[in-house]
């Protein structure tokens, strides 16, 4: 493989679609995200990115089957008929400066074919959080952005850089007459976040009209929160162990 390439596995007719990115990264807020709407939706796989860019492994399934790194793009049909939605997420971001932008070209370019009109970028925006993470949006344009600030985000700060796919994929959209939005929800960003991800999506939900039920997010959230708790205490004790430790070297090197 040379290049990066989309099999499509079925041609899909859209009305007015949104594509939603969702790749991992920080806190894995974007994978999470559009991970659960694709769950929520019940949307279908219609095709799949390859590219020689993502990193040299492969991943082996349940079954033993092994498989490249790739990326995947879900479809929903809406059922007022109004905008459809194709959901891209996937194993990995493409590992080298050229490789992201080869990825993100044939992204859109494939989004173009497929008339998207608009693009929303997920992902993480580190920061150490109490209580609810905010979301923060940058647009191509301002009426873009209104929108995305309507629906419960904050416009992002000046000045900071958005790295890899989600900020790509926006600022190159510009040039393909393509609207785009990228949030970014708080994340400490060590481990997975579906508080974050829970964060995006209501913003996603209000700026797209969706009916979305978001009580398996909550019970992931409180999963996580019950290994946060653990590692803390491990924490703890392996704190008081070398602490002991440090004084029973100080009394044998008093003692001899």
């Amino acid at each position: 493989m040379r290049r990066t390439v989309i099999i499509e596995i079925e041609e899909i007719e859209f009305k007015n679609p949104v594509l939603i990115e969702g790749l991992p990264g920080l806190g894995m807020v974007g994978r999470v995200a559009v991970k659960y709407l694709i769950r929520q939706l019940k949307a279908k796989k219609f095709a799949e990115l390859y590219s020689p860019h993502f990193a040299y492994y492969v991943l082996i399934d349940r079954e033993g089957i092994i498989t490249l790194l790739k990326n995947e793009f879900y479809y929903w049909k809406s059922d007022h008929g109004d905008t459809d939605l194709i959901l891209l997420t996937g194993d990995s971001q493409a590992q080298t400066i050229e490789g992201q932008y080869e990825v993100a070209e044939t992204i859109l370019e494939y989004a173009k074919k497929k008339n998207v009109k608009a693009i929303i970028t997920v992902g993480g925006y580190r920061k150490d959080i109490v209580g609810t993470p905010q979301v923060f949006a940058s647009a191509t344009d301002p009426e873009t952005l209104k929108k995305a600030l309507e629906a419960g985000s904050l416009s992002s700060p000046p000045g900071s850089p958005i790295v890899g796919a989600a900020g790509l994929l926006i600022g190159l959209a510009k040039f393909k007459g393509i609207n785009g939005i990228c949030l970014l929800s708080e994340t400490p960003g060590y481990m997975p976040d579906p508080r974050a991800a829970k964060s995006a999506l209501m913003v996603i939900a209000k700026m797209l009209n969706l009916k979305l039920d978001l009580a398996g997010l909550d019970r992931e959230i409180e999963r996580i929160a019950r290994i946060e708790e653990e590692l803390r205490k491990m924490e703890e004790r392996r704190a008081i162990e070398e602490e002991i430790m440090r004084k029973e070297r100080e009394r044998l090197s008093y003692i001899g």
